[in-house]
């Protein structure tokens, strides 16, 4: 193919040696938007020795990951995660993806969701009731650390019956290293290898240890019939392929379950931290959401099947993913030359689009930093392209527990609306943070208040004969 002016993409001047890199490190969201907002939907930019070609075009994504997607596979920058993830399957590619996507696949099917979301919603409560006398003495808290906890220990009930929340635990230590080790090395301009005898690998190694012991000898008490819970792991162990008769081995089983749990419970706990931060900025929205939630409810338990009728509250939660979503860039790398938006990418090039940037495109959205809830009415929603949001990636790559995250983020959102109202701590910064994931870079310092439930409210529950 001719490579001629017309067909290369426009961007920004960089460093004669760094590139961009300076400024990518140092605003790294700023950096994308304003590269769309000058250059157009695709920007061409050098971090150090790559080229790199930010898409923010929906048609774009749409040939990345979905109609091209065999040219595009995992960047090596997030094989960088490999020490701590293995070929889960956030890393792995090509066949041995699609035979562990097959595999996994059961574990997610909705008539499996209905128990799960029974156990979910017992961990919110006991949070709730834990958060009870900082409401009652106004003590401020960080409520984005409260999320992480509870997400954590919805994590590891629904993997493998098993408690991670406590920050003092040895697991729950050595997740959280897992997970700033995991945004260390996804960002470094040059990681070096884990074998290096490093504090900061030494802390990695260790908690990596900790977290195999765990992991492997729950599978190992399972696979010898010493215990039998009813969980994800259970059922990733029992599945098999259709084609083979196989089922996972128990290295195969480990990396998907770390890929799980180091993956899933940061990125919900973001999700729901940003929802939150977001109310408090509406109090219309917030007291709307709280009056659905009563309205359909009363005091009693939300079960999987209150789900379709907590609208309002399942727009909240998207609306909010819009604005911050928890995994707000990819990238991707050109196995061959392609086409995207009228210009030539180059074999070998990476390719990143980027949800946040997506998520406020003024021709997708009308009045894009606005947090408007019902901008997902299917009256509003319909004529959107498929890409616009896409909180959750898409295509064969979509994430596969993005249903689980869907669930678990309406019920804590409806059943934590139902009975507090947070206010954030005057003067407490809230910016956000792009690591692998988007998180308040801060925390989010709150006071909270209960909500008094309405009498009818009360009286609706009794005759149903249901109990909070």
């Amino acid at each position: 193919m001719t490579h001629d002016a017309r067909r290369i993409p426009p961007g920004p001047r960089g460093h004669w040696l760094l590139g961009h890199l300076p400024e990518r490190r140092a605003d790294p969201l700023g950096f994308f938007v304003r590269g769309r907002e000058r250059y157009g939907d695709v920007v061409r930019y050098r971090m150090g020795p790559f080229q790199v070609y930010q898409v923010s075009h929906p048609d774009d994504v749409k040939r990345i990951l979905v109609d091209n997607a065999q040219n595009y596979w995992k960047t090596r920058l997030m094989q960088r995660l490999r020490p701590i993830l293995g070929n889960g399957l956030l890393l792995s590619e090509g066949d041995f993806w699609k035979r562990q996507r097959r595999l996994a696949q059961p574990a997610f099917h909705r008539e499996r969701m209905a128990g799960l979301a029974t156990a979910i919603t017992g961990l919110v409560e006991s949070a709730l009731q834990r958060w009870g006398p900082l409401a009652e003495t106004g003590q401020p808290f960080d409520l984005a650390a409260e999320l992480t906890r509870l997400t954590l220990s919805i994590t590891g009930r629904v993997l493998f019956s098993t408690d991670l929340s406590d920050s003092s635990d040895e697991v729950g230590h050595a997740v959280a290293v897992a997970i700033e080790e995991s945004n260390r090395r996804a960002l470094a301009t040059l990681p070096l290898p884990v074998s290096l005898p490093l504090p900061s690998h030494r802390r990695l190694q260790s908690a990596i240890r900790v977290l195999d012991r765990v992991v492997f000898g729950i599978i190992d008490q399972r696979r010898r019939g010493a215990s039998r819970a009813d969980d994800l792991l259970s059922l990733l162990m029992e599945t098999r392929d259709a084609d083979t008769g196989e089922s996972m081995s128990d290295s195969q089983l480990r990396d998907e379950v770390m890929t799980l749990m180091l993956a899933g419970h940061e990125t919900t706990a973001n999700a729901l931290a940003w929802t939150f931060h977001l109310l408090q900025q509406h109090p219309e929205a917030e007291e709307r959401l709280a009056h659905e939630v009563v309205s359909v409810l009363g005091d009693r338990m939300p079960s999987l099947q209150d789900l379709p009728r907590l609208r309002y509250t399942a727009r909240v939660f998207d609306e909010a993913m819009r604005l911050y979503p928890p995994a707000w860039i990819f990238s991707r790398t050109a196995l061959a030359e392609d086409e995207l938006g009228g210009y030539t990418i180059p074999k070998g090039s990476l390719v990143a689009a980027v949800p946040y940037v997506i998520h406020r495109h003024p021709a997708l959205w009308e009045h894009p930093e606005s947090f408007d809830p019902d901008r997902f009415l299917p009256e509003r929603s319909g004529s959107r392209p498929r890409f616009a949001w896409l909180p959750f990636g898409g295509g064969q790559r979509l994430c596969i527990g993005n249903g689980l995250a869907l669930m678990e983020g309406q019920l804590v959102l409806a059943m934590v609306a139902r009975r507090y109202r947070f206010r954030p701590v005057p003067g407490h910064p809230v910016e956000p943070q792009a690591l692998v994931t988007l998180r308040p870079r801060y925390g989010l310092r709150v006071t909270a208040s209960r909500i008094a439930m309405p009498p009818e409210a009360l009286g609706r529950s009794a005759v149903l004969g249901t109990k909070g």
